[in-house]
């Protein structure tokens, strides 16, 4: 005879719990902040705080993304969903959800009030934002806008003095995260369309979501390649190469490999203004 307990209780798989919470996009985007955070010269304990913070408040977006969706996505037979299928369950990811805000909150306040209000109020707020409701409707490239183009002040901010980065790295960030925004949603219009999901990508349709992603992205790369007060050299060249490579991919790629090529084009931007503050 079997207990309430025996019934109930599901065990807590790790690499389920990774997969719910879109652990390849939020590794990117925390690589990022790393990045800009070694770009700017912050101290040690402060770049390794904010980033910690970020990783934090991305899990709580994957996660909050995944519970909003669960009935949506076992409508669909999204097999590949933890929480659809049945490998984790709602309390569970529940409790890891909390656990990761209470950490992002502490970590943010720890980067200071400014940094803290921008990455609270604008990036993690934003990204569930998004997942409560705005990815249904035509405004659903606005969250990203928000949260990718403000990402840049998560770090400028926490620095001494405090400032603003530059208007065009964060025209750079904002075309980066819509052109993502774009390129994520290809592979689930069908499936998002049954369920009633109707975001930018679903009216434009696919053709014409791919194009202005990669236009996106190749804007942004040039931005970023010519936006720093410095003259281009051989690395500007390179770093284009690979970006107009990506590009490529980007326009041909099914599945995700599309959205994969837009988080590597976005590395190779960062990566060149890392190298281009030293």
């Amino acid at each position: 005879m079997t207990t309430p307990l025996e019934v109930t209780a599901a065990p807590v798989r790790p690499l389920a719990l990774l997969r719910a919470a879109h652990i390849g996009p939020s590794i990117a985007v925390t690589c990022v902040v790393a990045l800009l955070a070694t770009a700017q010269r912050l101290p040690p304990f402060l770049g390794v705080v904010v980033t910690a913070a970020v990783f934090a408040g991305q899990l709580t977006i994957g996660w909050g993304n995944d519970l909003v969706d669960t009935v949506r996505d076992r409508q669909v037979g999204r097999l590949d969903k933890p929480l659809a299928n049945g490998e984790l369950s709602d309390s569970t990811v529940r409790a890891c959800l909390v656990a990761a805000a209470v950490a992002c909150v502490v970590l943010s306040l720890l980067v200071g009030w400014r940094s803290a209000l921008v990455h609270l109020g604008l990036v993690v707020t934003w990204g569930h934002l998004y997942n409560l409701g705005l990815k249904s409707t035509p405004w659903s490239w606005l969250p990203y806008a928000v949260a990718f183009g403000t990402l840049p002040a998560v770090v400028t901010l926490a620095d001494v003095p405090h400032q603003w980065p530059p208007a065009w790295m964060m025209a750079v960030a904002t075309a980066l995260g819509v052109a993502a925004h774009l390129l994520n949603t290809l592979p689930d219009l069908v499936s998002d369309a049954a369920t009633g999901v109707r975001g930018l990508p679903h009216r434009l349709g696919p053709a014409a979501s791919r194009g202005t992603a990669i236009g996106l992205l190749v804007a942004g790369s040039v931005t970023a390649a010519l936006g720093p007060a410095r003259s281009p050299g051989p690395l500007t060249g390179v770093a284009l190469a690979i970006v107009a490579a990506l590009a490529v991919v980007a326009s041909v790629g099914r599945g995700r490999t599309p959205f994969q090529a837009a988080i590597a084009i976005a590395l190779v931007d960062v990566v060149l203004l890392t190298v281009g503050a030293a």
